[in-house]
């Protein structure tokens, strides 16, 4: 018999209950992104694919950097947390504009980074309310709500969760699932 699973999307009660929808369905994200990370060997993290432009570890330190990014530039105008730079202290892209190759790095600390940056998440959104997710930020280049954010967010993780699991693909020369 198969094993039976609960696809349900648990609303923790100490946000706003529309924040805590948005949470929940990010955490989801992460949830499945971290089932994927767990079928992975620290062989793969710097294997490069014939023909692919990144790394396991790039994209993972790429997810990290953007979800940073936006929760701390977008959504609040803040500059980082002064520990931002020992957990992210490469560029994000090198000087021709590629995802910067991070070799060295374990899985382990890949998943440490993702799990630190989401905790800064998961704090700052605790206090706000569906009045704030909907209020735009005038920005230079854009207008942004809270909102869209964490929508574009598990979007951008949930397309790069897709190449990693094409990488392992070509990597143990097994079919995607």
């Amino acid at each position: 018999m198969a094993e039976r699973w609960e696809n349900v999307l648990k609303v923790d009660p100490n946000y706003a209950p529309e924040v805590g929808l948005l949470v929940a369905m990010m955490q989801d994200t992460r949830r499945r992104t971290q089932s994927l990370l767990a079928e992975l060997s620290d062989d793969l993290v710097d294997w490069h694919a014939p023909g692919v432009a990144n790394t396991i570890g790039s994209l993972l330190y790429h997810i990290a950097v953007v979800e940073l990014d936006w929760l701390y530039d977008d959504m609040f105008g803040e500059e980082f947390p002064a520990e931002a730079s020992a957990w992210l202290p490469h560029n994000m892209r090198d000087d021709s504009g590629q995802l910067s190759n991070l070799a060295g790095e374990t899985l382990a600390q890949h998943i440490a980074r993702l799990d630190w940056v989401r905790g800064l998440l998961l704090a700052k959104l605790r206090p706000m309310s569906a009045e704030w997710l909907r209020t735009a930020r005038s920005l230079p280049r854009y207008d942004v709500t809270p909102e869209w954010t964490l929508h574009h967010l598990m979007q951008h993780e949930a397309e790069h969760r897709g190449q990693i699991q094409a990488i392992r693909a070509l990597a143990t020369n097994t079919p995607l699932e």
